[in-house]
């Protein structure tokens, strides 16, 4: 088997050394690491190649992380692939664990591990609601993201079946994908902690201004509309929309967005009479 690296990056010349020497110091050699540079104005590209050799870089003007992602799966020659976001870090036996659970796991396509968490530079538990799980995972996969980019080892052939990351998502563009993916294929889940998960820093993803569950709410609708879901799968991704829908509507009722609330109390009517 050919483990295609995917590590896509912005003005991180901080932290990429540490993603890629992470990935070179593996116990079992990757078969290439792409590097989808999407923007970065930092160096990063000069520092990169000359630190590091024959690795395969790609640079394009800024167009978001899953842009970044869908050239490097687009660019991949391996037939499995990999992700590594530029600011986390690889176990040295993360990509040895994985492929042992594959010889086990032969008919399985999707991988992925548990992980360390460092915030601000201090190690942290996760809470119980991340905790994460193996095999038909779609309804555990509604409330929140519960599988790291970052611990991911991926048959390529699955993105010819379900597609790839959808470029319109600012965010939740992982959450979006795993949901594809967990409904229609179980995924194997190894309890071991194979990468290291930094937070805390400012250009971190995750920070957005207007609201996290917005764009679940928007990957869920896109989902239930769009993609061949069994009748019990979307009865729960419909549940779990209009969950979010309320939860969301809390905040633009604190915020008085009076406009934005009446639609949004509109759309989530239209979804219970939908059940």
């Amino acid at each position: 088997m050919k483990i295609s690296v995917i590590i896509p990056t912005f003005n991180r010349k901080k932290t990429i050394g540490r993603a890629i020497q992470s990935v070179k110091n593996q116990s079992l050699s990757p078969f290439e690491i792409l590097i989808i540079d999407d923007g970065s104005k930092d160096g990063t590209e000069e520092w990169v190649k000359k630190k590091f050799q024959n690795i395969k870089y790609i640079y394009q003007n800024n167009q978001g992380v899953s842009s970044a992602r869908n050239i490097g799966i687009e660019n991949a020659y391996g037939d499995w692939v990999a992700f590594l976001d530029s600011d986390d870090e690889w176990l040295p036996n993360k990509l040895y664990e994985q492929v042992k659970a594959i010889g086990l796991n032969p008919e399985m396509k999707f991988f992925h591990t548990n992980e360390i968490w460092i915030r601000n530079g201090i190690r942290v538990n996760q809470m119980k609601k991340h905790k994460k799980y193996g095999g038909y995972i779609f309804e555990k996969c509604l409330d929140i993201c519960r599988v790291s980019p970052s611990s991911v080892l991926i048959q390529k052939e699955v993105f010819n079946d379900i597609g790839i990351f959808d470029e319109s998502l600012r965010v939740c563009e992982d959450y979006d994908l795993w949901l594809r993916i967990t409904s229609k294929y179980p995924v194997v889940f190894l309890d071991i902690p194979l990468i290291y998960k930094y937070g805390g820093h400012t250009d971190q993803l995750s920070k957005v201004n207007d609201g996290i569950e917005s764009y679940r709410i928007q990957s869920l609708e896109k989902i239930i509309k769009s993609v061949s879901l069994s009748n019990e799968q979307k009865v729960l991704a419909v549940n779990a929309m209009i969950n979010k829908m309320k939860i969301f509507s809390k905040g633009l009722e604190k915020r008085k967005k009076i406009i934005e609330l009446k639609e949004l109390k509109k759309n989530i009517q239209y979804w219970i009479n939908m059940i």
